[in-house]
């Protein structure tokens, strides 16, 4: 017992003598020969560093690579029918949800599953817009001088992009884009989606926040005899089923003025219809639209509604 005690005093005497010795190399080779200062040759490596604790960073990066989220394209299957993200048939590089319930709901400000998605963008960017009307007891006018000009400014363009927008969380600020909207004027009954699309765009708004369009509303819907139903449509009570805008709660504003009358806008009726009305109104609901920065990743959820995408 007491040359085992001799032993374990000797071998840990030995211990911290070579740790010491081991520090003092250690701090003297880190003064005398800093691993970021000291170069070599590194047209063989492949590494793009030329000095010895670049190299090491860049291989310990190769075999632990840093943890990132993924975009919702990297998550999200293409479909082509029923409930899901398609490829958008009238603007290239974009995708959009459509069906009754599609898994694109999304935490936003602190909102679980407050929002949904409503499309990708060809620039990366997703556009989501929250799933329940932000005022429930008293609804806003689109404008309260009875104008359908959203650039003029609206009275709604204003609040979204000050009150509204200065109550969201700093972190939902930071992930929204400055982005155009299309705030052109739309004809009512038009069956080519394609002109609608293109007169929505005849105007643009560069903004914060804005509103869902009525193309939007409609392409929402995975039922391709609703494509290009409008306003007073035979079909809307077969076209509301397949639509996830669709809410039988509220009556709620879209962003597309009325062409044939200054004073009129576009609002989504609780039958599933569209319908058209005065933008002094105080009748119906406000669902803002927004834009994440093409930055912005998913870093957890499912896009289902008790799972919903979580965003960094």
């Amino acid at each position: 017992m007491k040359k085992i005690k001799e032993f374990s005093k000797k071998y840990l005497i030995g211990f911290f003598i070579g740790l010491i010795l081991f520090t003092v190399v250690g701090v003297y080779a880190t003064t005398y020969f800093p691993s970021n200062q000291t170069t070599y040759d590194n047209s063989a490596s492949g590494l793009s560093s030329t000095n010895v604790q670049g190299a090491i960073d860049e291989l310990y990066n190769v075999c632990f690579p840093p943890t990132t989220g993924d975009t919702i394209l990297d998550n999200v299957d293409i479909v082509t029918s029923g409930d899901g993200l398609y490829k958008d048939e009238y603007e290239d590089g974009k995708y959009t949800y459509k069906g009754a319930n599609p898994n694109n709901y999304v935490t936003f400000n602190n909102e679980k599953a407050g929002w949904r998605i409503i499309s990708i963008n060809s620039d990366g960017t997703i556009k989501i817009m929250r799933n329940e009307d932000i005022n429930t007891s008293d609804n806003l006018a689109w404008d309260t001088s009875g104008s359908n000009n959203w650039n003029r400014p609206a009275s709604l363009n204003t609040y979204l992009n000050s009150t509204y927008y200065n109550s969201l969380t700093s972190v939902a600020q930071s992930q929204i884009v400055e982005a155009t909207y299309y705030a052109g004027v739309v004809t009512d009954n038009n069956n080519d989606m394609q002109d609608q699309i293109n007169d929505e765009k005849g105007t643009t708004s560069n903004v914060k926040v804005a509103l869902p369009t009525v193309s939007e509303y409609i392409r929402a819907g995975s039922n391709t005899s609703c494509k290009t139903f409008s306003t007073y449509s035979s079909n809307y009570g077969t076209c509301k089923n397949s639509d996830w805008m669709f809410d039988s709660s509220s009556y709620w504003w879209t962003l597309s003025p009325y062409s044939s009358y200054s004073g009129g806008v576009f609002f989504v009726v609780t039958d599933g219809n569209v319908n058209i009305y005065y933008a002094n109104a105080t009748t119906n609901a406000v669902r803002p639209a927004i834009t994440l920065s093409s930055d912005v990743q998913i870093t957890g959820g499912t896009g289902t509604r008790s799972n919903p995408y979580t965003l960094t």
